[in-house]
Formats: structure tokens, sequence, C-alpha cells
């Protein structure tokens, strides 16, 4: 009888060290998944967007924390290439995106076009532009735009004074930003007279006015690439975001910010 006892405690015993072994295991495995990080590097025009796409994403993907890098679309080229941890990125231009194609650095069949923008001239307040050829007048100091080998808005924005024939007539009034939310920046500070920005850029923004839409003919077209690195170490979890973003529920946040669904 005695030792029946014994093995009945001993059974006991082990069960509940089973038990608990097992909660343990469980329990790991939840901190694992809510440890999830994506590094998402994206261009700077897209920091107003992107505070409410993660809060949606969240919902779909509770586990998953977003780590967004913004900066100018050539800035974060050049950091994915020297090895800057990265698992999903977009670009405000194709240029960016390509040259990472080209190095075999993306994840095959991710390299898609997200969204597509309007390039725009926005004044500060006291300023009135009513066509291009203003910007060669005295009352026109300083046009910030983009840096156009590094900041898409940049090179986009030089197109536009090319092939208007206005590039020789104003680039000693050009000052030079580091992305598209300094031109903003400058603009909004009475720093610049005018700036080129994105119309997503301006679409909310305080202290200066659309004063026109460049024509979509005068440049090349706005497309904002999105693509997953194929150094990423949460393939899936990237790809998921991806989706998510060309999504109806992705897209429809873009387009509250003043983006439009690409073609």
């Amino acid at each position: 009888m005695r030792l029946l006892k014994k093995l009945i405690i001993i059974g006991l015993v082990v069960g509940t060290m089973m038990g608990i072994v097992a909660c343990s295991s469980e329990g790991a495995s939840n901190n694992t998944k809510e440890n999830t990080t994506l590094n998402i590097s994206a261009a700077a025009s897209l920091q107003e967007a992107m505070v409410e796409l993660e809060e949606k994403f969240k919902e779909i993907e509770p586990n998953v924390k977003l780590q967004v890098n913004l900066g100018s679309s050539g800035a974060l080229q050049q950091q994915i290439e020297e090895g800057a941890p990265c698992d999903v990125f977009i670009s405000a231009g194709e240029k960016q995106m390509n040259a990472l194609e080209e190095k075999g650095l993306l994840l095959e069949g991710t390299n898609k076009t997200l969204l597509t923008n309007e390039l725009v001239l926005v004044e500060s307040e006291g300023t009135e532009i009513k066509d291009l050829d203003k910007l060669t007048t005295y009352d026109i100091n300083k046009i910030a735009i983009g840096e156009p080998e590094s900041v898409p808005a940049g090179k986009y924005a030089k197109e536009v004074l090319d092939n208007t024939n206005l590039y020789d007539k104003v680039k000693d009034k050009l000052v030079l930003a580091k992305d598209v939310k300094e031109v903003l920046a400058w603009v909004q500070q009475g720093n610049a007279d005018v700036g080129f920005v994105y119309l997503s850029d301006a679409f909310a923004a305080k202290g200066i006015k659309v004063a026109l839409t460049t024509d979509e003919d005068i440049h090349s077209a706005i497309n904002y690439p999105i693509a997953v690195l194929k150094e990423s170490k949460n393939q899936n979890k990237a790809k998921a975001f991806e989706d998510f973003l060309l999504s109806d529920d992705g897209q429809a946040i873009l387009e509250n910010y003043g983006f439009k669904k690409a073609n």
C-alpha cells in the first residue's frame, strides 16, 4: 500500500513538472513571436502615412514591430548596399530600386510599384506664383529642391526646369536639400520662397500653399516601388507587410495622405 502511495505521489510530481515545462516553452514561443521586428527603409515623403499604416498592420500582425528608417531614397539605397539591416525598402524613385535589383539584393518577385505621386510647387505665405516663368523674376530669390542625385523629388524638379528651359535662368537661386521634407520645412520657415515637393507632402502642411501642379509630360513618371530584401531574416513577415500595403486597406490609407494608386 505504501509503495502504491509513493508511486502516485511521484506520478503527480512528474506531471506537475511537465506542465510547468510546457507552459514555460509556450511562453518562450510567444515571447519570440512578440520580438519579431521588421526594418522598413522608406522615402521621407511617407513619414505621416507610415504612422497609420503601422497601426493598421499591428491589427493584422500583432506580434510584429516595425522599425521605420526614413530618409532620401538615395541615402537609403546606399545604406542598404553598405549592409544596413533592412527587410523592406520603399523608394520614391525607380532608379534607386533598380540599382539594388541589378546588384542582386532584392528577393525575386517582390519588386512592385506601390503607388504614384504628383510634383507640385509650394510657396511661402506672401508669395504669389501663377506660372513657372515667375521663378525667373526678382520676386523669387530662393528655390528649394532636393539634391537631384540622391533625392527623387529633386531629380523630377530639375527635369521640370530643364524641359521648360528655365534651369540656366534660375540655377543660382537653387538651394539643395537632403530630402523632400527639408524642402518643405525651408518654405514653411520662409528660408525659401518656393520649393518643389510631392502633393502628399503638401497635403496637410501648414504655412504653405500649392502654387501649381507640374505637368506630367515634363518630368519622369513618379512611381514608388517596394521590395523585400534578399538578406531579410523575416521574409514571410516582410512579404506580409508588402501585401498589406498593396491591399485595399493599405491603399486607402495611402490615398488619405495624398498618394495615388499605381496603374
